[in-house]
């Protein structure tokens, strides 16, 4: 199976989990590894407000954001077009920001029932 691949000129990420999961050294590092190609970004770190906010839930998710492009860009970008979320909470918490047909990658080994009520859903939403 060949692997489909679609060349874009700009592309928004957020990387989301909980405050303490690494989510601003990944971006960071993402961040690096974009700038190594030569791209133009904008990055925008997003701290919880709570300090030491329940782990699991949507006041403790923290986030980084980083738009790059092949072009000159002066914002970190409105909506994500890729998701990476860690657990449910930080799903739940960047869900509405997403617009449609925005990609979504998440880490399915906290997709526990007790994460999932913490982060206040009924069902998985998987």
């Amino acid at each position: 199976m060949s692997k489909q691949v679609k060349q874009l000129d700009r592309v928004i990420i957020r990387f989301a989990g909980d405050s303490g999961d690494g989510m601003q050294l990944t971006g960071d590092r993402f961040t690096q590894e974009s700038a190594v190609f030569g791209n133009d970004l904008v990055t925008l770190p997003n701290f919880p407000a709570e300090i030491r906010a329940p782990q699991g839930t949507l006041p403790g998710v923290s986030s980084f954001q980083v738009h790059f492009a092949d072009h000159d860009i002066l914002t970190a970008g409105d909506a994500p077009d890729v998701l990476v979320a860690m657990n449910p909470a930080a799903l739940k918490a960047n869900l509405g920001d997403l617009p449609k047909g925005a990609q979504i990658i998440v880490d399915t080994h906290d997709f526990t029932a007790r994460n999932l009520t913490k982060a206040g859903y009924d069902a998985n939403p998987l």
